[in-house]
């Protein structure tokens, strides 16, 4: 290590993939040292965020698969996987290289693919707020929170009256923030009213399960609209360093705002809403300056045609390389109705399907970045639980 610059190795090490650079750490004690540094990890994952290099696809159907998003060409099946991940495992977040999973309600992990570490969040039980109250849907959201320099969990709980309550307008919400900092949960009290409309069955089902979209440090969810309440799509807006909620401006959509579906995305970052008219038409809006209603801006307009006959649901996933950079590559990467993948060069108005080997019918998409972000091993975790348990004893 004595033989090269120090500036120099460490610059080299920022342009390589993470599977060299946990090999590179048997080597020495030194590169080790360097390589789990945390301002190495800082800077490693920025450089791969701001080039837009190692990628990855991660497509959840009975199993999950990664895609190199530069070729994709094959997926990939995991080959080991932790004892807590099996085929019901859902991923309802992706943030910096994690991935957010739940295999229930209770049952939450964080997992990052790259270095194949997994963190099992400690279980929260879900508070009845009394006796004739049920368990209803549950959200969930995953983000980092930038100023704390912290990963967290955001659930919340819809309670209904009885199984057939479907509306559940005068039930309690629960939200519970998990970070990973200090590794417990907290309850956030301070609850806006909106939340009891958030729950609509057949949107939830359609689009995303409840999933939050996190973009700028804030997960957000669709309010769908409820005409019989006189209430209008909104986005919900829950702040991950503040821990408060708040409604989102949305663009002007003109005339036709009660004529389509709405619905949230990410494109580098920048907040995306989805416009559905009908299954027929969709648009799609990029908040080019977050929390300004005046920075929204349409980035395009989808038709159905020949090779998609509807479109039930739409994913804007990633801009191909060297978009708007006035090469004419204005293309974008798309799932469309959770079956297939689409390049769509807006400005030709021209469709692409993507044929990946090996990838399942039906899949679920998110993108991953490349990183080295560690999270708390087993072992650690079971000490500290060790720790906890003693500590109430002796209480």
């Amino acid at each position: 290590m004595s033989r090269f610059p120090l500036d120099v190795l460490i610059d080299t090490f920022y342009l390589l993939p993470v599977k060299t650079l946990l090999r590179f750490r048997a080597l020495s004690k030194s590169f080790c040292s360097l390589i789990d540094g945390p301002d190495f990890i800082k800077h490693h994952l920025e450089h791969s965020l701001s080039t837009k290099s190692r990628l990855i696809l991660i497509l959840k159907g009975l199993h999950l698969y990664t895609v190199d998003l530069d070729s994709l060409d094959k997926a990939i099946p995991f080959s080991e996987y932790p004892e807590s991940i099996w085929g019901g495992t859902e991923v309802f977040g992706s943030c910096n290289g994690l991935l957010a999973l739940s295999n229930s309600d209770q049952d939450f992990l964080l997992f990052n693919p790259s270095t194949r570490k997994l963190f099992k969040l400690p279980v929260e039980i879900i508070e009845l707020p009394n006796d004739s109250c049920i368990r209803g849907f549950v959200f969930s959201g995953f983000g980092y929170d930038h100023v704390n320099d912290d990963y967290k969990v955001v659930r919340m709980v819809r309670f209904k009256q009885d199984e057939d309550d479907n509306i559940g307008w005068f039930s309690e919400y629960e939200v519970k923030v998990f970070s990973l900092k200090t590794n417990s949960w907290s309850r956030i009290k301070k609850l806006p009213n909106y939340l009891r409309f958030m729950f609509q069955f057949y949107f939830h089902l359609m689009h995303r399960r409840g999933y939050g979209v996190y973009a700028c440090g804030v997960l957000h969810w669709v309010l769908p609209r409820r005409p019989e309440l006189g209430v209008g799509n909104l986005i919900v807006a829950f702040d991950l360093v503040d821990e408060e909620f708040r409604v989102l401006p949305q663009p002007d959509y003109g005339d036709n705002e009660k004529d389509f579906v709405l619905d949230v995305g990410v494109l580098e970052g920048r907040l995306s809403v989805i416009c559905n008219y009908n299954q027929v038409k969709v648009d799609v809006w990029v908040m080019k300056e977050y929390g300004v209603k005046e920075s929204w801006s349409k980035l395009f307009s989808i038709e159905r045609s020949r090779s998609i006959s509807s479109f039930r649901f739409l994913k804007p996933l990633a801009y191909s390389k060297g978009c708007g950079d006035g090469d004419g590559r204005d293309k974008i990467l798309l799932d469309v109705n959770g079956e297939k993948l689409v390049w769509y060069d807006w400005k030709r108005k021209r469709l692409k399907t993507v044929r990946i080997k090996g990838a399942p019918d039906s899949f679920g998409t998110f993108l991953c970045v490349e990183s080295l972000i560690p999270l708390i091993d087993e072992k650690k975790q079971q000490r500290q639980e060790k720790k906890r348990n003693h500590n109430r004893k002796k209480r």
